[in-house]
């Protein structure tokens, strides 16, 4: 049997959008952020050209999709430091790539490897932030698009590879605002496929894909200066000591 050129071409036009239907999902297509809406993706929050980051004024991340099955992230976390409070982190990581729904209901998230960035603040340990490349696949075990009840917000619910959920996130642009969706940041030795991992976890800078050096030591993040205890305990004393000699002198 001989199949023409043009039939194959005219099967090839049918069959495209029954196959892009079964790896995406357009109730995705749009940017998502969490509920203090500060943290969104896009060149707002990354800037390619001049490798720059920029810390929103709240923690939060945002997520968007595109109907040809392209992701963007944005992550801003503070983490504190129970041991000594006065030293928290931040963390801001960006990275994008390619997004598949498998037939489980999962989502499998595909960076491009050399694209990420990741901008660590240690105030207590470092002068200047720490800024590196950041490259991590993720699973994410299933999600929900639903109207959120209290809002009557579209609401994006995503559970991670071991089930959990993760902070809500509402519905903030459509279509989605992001940064192109292609390598932006091409190197002739770095590859692009994404790490192996089945989910966010720690993991070391090798395992990462990240250079042990920043990628730029000037690249800086707002933050307040660490509490000085010290400082405070003394004024509480004082503080203490004058109400005294006022109780006895009226």
């Amino acid at each position: 049997m001989i199949v023409s050129l043009q039939s194959l071409l005219a099967l090839g036009v049918v069959l495209a959008p029954f196959t892009l239907a079964q790896t995406t999902d357009p109730q995705l297509t749009g940017t998502w952020t969490t509920k203090s809406r500060k943290v969104i993706t896009g060149p707002g929050f990354y800037d390619p050209v001049n490798e720059k980051m920029f810390e929103p004024p709240l923690t939060g991340f945002s997520y968007s999709f595109t109907d040809d099955g392209h992701y963007e992230e944005a992550y801003y976390r503070a983490v504190s430091n129970p041991s000594n409070p006065g030293c928290p982190q931040g963390i801001i990581q960006w990275q994008h790539g390619t997004y598949t729904k498998n037939a489980n209901g999962s989502l499998s998230l595909t960076p491009f490897g050399v694209d990420g960035r990741q901008l660590l603040s240690d105030p207590c340990n470092y002068g200047n932030s720490i800024y590196t490349r950041y490259n991590e696949f993720e699973l994410f075990k299933n999600y929900q698009v639903e109207q959120d009840a209290y809002s009557g917000a579209q609401r994006l619910n995503l559970y991670a590879f071991d089930g959990s959920p993760l902070n809500p996130m509402y519905l903030a642009y459509k279509p989605p605002q992001m940064l192109p969706t292609q390598t932006l940041n091409p190197t002739s030795t770095a590859s692009a496929a994404g790490a192996t991992s089945t989910g966010k976890a720690k993991r070391s800078q090798e395992d990462l894909g990240v250079s042990p050096e920043p990628m730029n030591k000037n690249v800086l993040i707002k933050r307040k200066e660490p509490v000085n205890t010290d400082k405070w305990w003394w004024i509480g004393v004082g503080i203490t000591a004058l109400g005294g000699v006022t109780y006895y002198c009226f």
